[in-house]
């Protein structure tokens, strides 16, 4: 295991690519270990053959499609009626979009990237620094991981064999607390600074009403797939299906804004999100082989073990871990390798596997947006041309407030739990 923890490190420090560091960090592993690699190909293979799987190439070209329909451009509209009258104008804009794009994207980095490209040139123009414009497109990511339709908590939920449905409902409320803190460390930076509003005064109810008449469709599409999922109308591979249908009746009937040279561009722009995901997912349940030939998991569950018999004591540990490893890693590839070596720790400590892993993806998911290589913090740096370092001291004051909101979700279960309990029963 040495070996394989070696060649995998060394590679990711001369800049590979994760997919490959991971895989090919595995096959040293198993030659070295004189596994078969018939073996090795057929687990790789096999770990693309699963059903609940299917709603990931889905999702993510639904939400693409939605991208092209003009979706964005009326939530945008529509989050400036509603925020834009406050101390940070486009900043808190940018909260509230990611907040409403949840339901859409379903991916941090993707969030992040096409606000810094939309928003962040505006933002600029208006006067707010350059490192707190893409400190805060990056970290508003963090909500598009926790709200429904999430592409990581549906590989959290295949790989942990844990309810998608359950999931997608816990991630409600954690997702609009942090939405709300957010907006308030906007609000304390931006009335210090003097950052100005977009609008001069509050949006009256009637502006409101429009906004939302025009945004209705996206608004009620997590509220579709949930009440689907609940009431068994679909499965989750299924209610990924019937987002592409949703997406195209949307793009070419109501908004009318889905031409066929758009369609092609969101088939091209799947296709290479699907092969980046996938070529991940197959090497990551390679290294995850290697990881349990080697023991591992056991081995880890052991020694964390050692260190104490109080449950959060031990919850922390893990914290702790999983977020440093999410600075060194893509969040795909973390949920993949440590979920099989956590999970069964932590339901052993008497965590709900639905709470764990809200906590999980929104600690995985801000590892993307910390140095040294977080992939959303440099994805909206280098669209901006932020300097790393600048962008790490204005992102200080929002990590806080995510840590404060971790360590009361952690302390309250029932906060994540509330809506899964109420809909699902205890």
């Amino acid at each position: 295991m040495i070996f394989l923890a070696i060649s995998f490190i060394v590679m990711l420090a001369f800049g590979m690519p994760v997919a490959f560091a991971v895989g090919i960090s595995s096959s040293f592993y198993f030659i070295n270990e004189a596994v078969p690699l018939q073996i090795v190909v057929q687990r790789m293979v096999s770990s693309t053959q699963s059903f609940s799987l299917l709603a990931v190439p889905f999702f993510v070209l639904a939400g693409n499609l939605m991208n092209e329909t003009g979706i964005t451009r009326r939530l945008i509209k529509f989050a400036t009626v509603i925020t834009g009258h406050m101390y940070g104008g486009l900043a808190q804009v940018s909260v509230v979009l990611s907040a409403l794009m949840g339901g859409i994207s379903g991916s941090a980095t993707a969030d992040a990237a096409m606000e810094a490209r939309i928003l962040g040139p505006d933002m600029e123009k208006r006067g707010f620094s350059k490192g707190f414009t893409a400190a805060i497109l990056a970290m508003g990511g963090l909500i598009v991981s926790t709200i429904p339709p999430s592409i990581g908590l549906i590989l959290y939920g295949v790989t942990g064999e844990v309810s998608i449905g359950r999931l997608f409902l816990a991630g409600i409320i954690p997702g609009a607390l942090m939405t709300i803190g957010l907006m308030f460390s906007v609000y304390l930076i931006s009335r210090k600074r003097d950052y100005k509003r977009e609008l001069e005064k509050p949006a009256s109810f009637k502006e409101v009403m429009i906004g939302l008449k025009e945004n209705i469709w996206a608004i009620i599409f997590p509220l579709i797939l949930i009440v689907g999922i609940r009431f068994g109308i679909f499965t989750p591979s299924e209610a990924g299906a019937f987002a592409v249908v949703y997406a195209l009746v949307i793009g070419l009937f109501v908004y009318r804004e889905l031409t066929f040279s758009k369609l092609l561009e969101v088939l091209h722009q799947t296709s290479i999100d699907l092969a980046v995901i996938m070529i991940i997912i197959i090497c990551s349940n390679a290294f995850g082989y290697a990881l349990v030939t080697g023991q591992v998991p056991q081995t880890l569950a052991r020694a964390i073990l050692t260190v104490s018999t109080n449950q959060y004591l031990i919850l922390l540990i893990i914290m702790v871990f999983v977020f440093i490893i999410g600075m060194f890693m893509e969040a795909t590839a973390n949920v993949l390798i440590l979920t099989p070596i956590f999970l069964p720790i932590i339901t052993r400590l008497g965590f709900d596997p639905v709470h764990f892993g809200i906590l999980f993806m929104i600690l995985i998911t801000m590892g993307g947006m910390t140095p040294p290589i977080g992939v959303t913090m440099y994805s909206t740096c280098s669209i901006l041309g932020c300097p790393i370092d600048i962008y790490t001291k204005e992102a200080l004051p929002f990590i806080a407030t995510i840590v404060l909101l971790l360590v009361v979700l952690a302390i309250f279960p029932q906060i994540v739990l509330f809506l899964p309990n109420l809909v699902y029963g205890i």
